[in-house]
């Protein structure tokens, strides 16, 4: 059941954006990261939300702790989102990655 709710929360999002009222803020203040809650359920979905119309998803699982840190799943997955974020900027730095409120363009291979 938790996972069709995440389904239909994501329908939602695909047809509205990823407007911040879908998210809770997960990651440090200086990131993007954000978990896709369910309510009444443990399962958390954590995604990098850079604009209304981007969203990168990435992995989740059972919050099984008070917070993800004490999780070392949970705690890898926010961590890879980080790397991802990271790297993106960089390559908007240098020129190598270009990001709209809509997109994302690169030829980079990021590794994570």
């Amino acid at each position: 059941m938790d996972l069709l709710r995440i389904v239909q929360i994501l329908d939602k999002i695909a047809d509205e954006g990823a407007l911040e009222r879908f998210f809770r803020n997960k990651g440090k203040m200086r990131d993007s990261v954000v978990a896709l809650p369910v309510l009444r359920s443990k399962l958390r979905l954590y995604c990098l939300r850079l604009f209304d119309r981007i969203l990168v998803l990435c992995n989740g699982g059972v919050k099984n702790s008070r917070t993800y840190e004490e999780d070392d799943s949970l705690r890898g997955y926010v961590m890879t989102l980080q790397k991802f974020e990271e790297l993106q900027k960089e390559g908007q730095r240098d020129g190598t990655v270009t990001v709209t409120s809509k997109t994302i363009e690169t030829d980079n291979t990021f590794k994570l």
